[in-house]
């Protein structure tokens, strides 16, 4: 690791559209699209994520989805089920997204469609 490079934590989430297999894609590519154009990311300093999805979400694996990305089968992908909370946001993908960053590049926690709500201070 170069010394002007730095382990950084992005976290952030979305919401699909429903459960099934096409809404959860295309909620997890839009969402990994945005966490690498809004932090300036070279794909291979994408070390690892962890996905969370709220229990109405089971129609497949984000991280499955994400492997399939261009240019992602050397990041390592893990998915988890969120707390459930009575309150929380339905049909929520979370992230948490470990990455080398340029020291003087600040850290853009993208939070889409529904889950802008949870972070109004990131979006």
């Amino acid at each position: 690791m170069k010394d002007d490079y730095k382990i950084s934590f992005i976290r952030g989430a979305t919401t699909a559209s429903g459960n099934s297999v096409k809404e959860i894609e295309d909620a997890v590519v839009e969402l990994i699209d945005e966490l690498i154009s809004c932090n300036n990311l070279i794909k291979t300093n994408l070390l690892s994520i962890t996905f969370t999805a709220t229990k109405d979400l089971d129609a497949c694996f984000p991280a499955s989805v994400a492997r399939k990305c261009i240019g992602l089968d050397s990041v390592a992908f893990l998915d988890c089920q969120q707390m459930h909370v009575s309150s929380d946001v339905n049909f929520c993908i979370r992230i948490m997204a470990q990455v080398l960053l340029t020291s003087n590049n600040p850290i853009k926690h993208p939070y889409l469609r529904g889950a802008s709500k949870l972070r109004p201070d990131r979006c």
